[in-house]
């Protein structure tokens, strides 16, 4: 009589793993590409129809302008998850769990403060103290229509004898949808709440990361180092 053969554990069913937030500047994306077009075109008609040691500067140029304007396009994100926060710089990777996480502050520069008392400036979540304005003025009119939609729908409901306000439900105008944001001012509200949802939690525990970006940091020293040789040798 044979023994049945032992079957295979059942596989678990694994939780889907949560993504990431991203975050990045997109007129810095866009203007990183027009500046990396440009210095591109220049740089290649230089090497093709230069003379003498002009294809050679123009290569030390490229090689040192290259890597500075895709670091400081390109690359700043910020990347959100449930345990820590990315930051990616122009020139370090820093990695900062929600519970090390002291305050998001945002004043002239949006920032994160560590409980060691260090500071990370988010690169990719620029302050526009232009669009805080405009927000602040779209604010205001918003409030100001609200006052004459309560106003007239208060003497319409006066005059009808029904309730007026948000019970009643008369006034459109007068229901909120909250105050008008610029959009990292929002961004950093989106943040704040993670964090606040997150930093107590035991996953969001750990030591804060510090990478230098060595992939930007080496062509361009070598370029700097580069024209230099070429200038000074002329």
């Amino acid at each position: 009589m044979t023994s049945p053969e032992p079957q295979p554990p059942a596989p678990q069913p694994q939780e889907p793993e949560s993504k990431d937030r991203v975050y990045r500047s997109v007129p810095a994306i866009a203007g990183g590409v027009l500046l990396l077009a440009i210095t591109g075109w220049l740089g290649i008609d230089a090497v093709i129809s230069g003379e003498g040691r002009t294809p050679w500067l123009a290569l030390a140029v490229l090689l040192l302008v290259v890597p500075l304007v895709a670091a400081f396009t390109l690359r700043p994100a910020v990347y959100a998850g449930d345990d820590r926060l990315r930051i990616r710089n122009p020139f370090r990777l820093v990695v900062v769990p929600w519970a090390q996480v002291a305050a998001l502050r945002s004043s002239y520069s949006n920032e994160v403060l560590t409980q060691s008392g260090a500071k990370y400036q988010l690169w990719a979540v620029p302050v526009s103290l232009r669009a805080r304005k405009k927000a602040a003025r779209r604010e205001m009119r918003a409030t100001a229509q609200a006052r004459r939609g309560t106003g007239r729908d208060a003497g319409r409901g006066s005059a009808l004898g029904m309730p007026t306000g948000l019970d009643g439900g008369l006034g459109r105008d007068s229901v909120s949808e909250g105050p008008a944001r610029a959009e990292t001012d929002r961004i950093m509200d989106e943040l704040r709440g993670l964090y606040e949802a997150r930093h107590q939690t035991e996953a969001a525990r750990g030591e804060v990361t510090v990478r230098w970006a060595y992939e930007v940091l080496a062509p361009a020293v070598a370029g700097a180092v580069l024209v230099l040789i070429l200038v000074v040798v002329g």
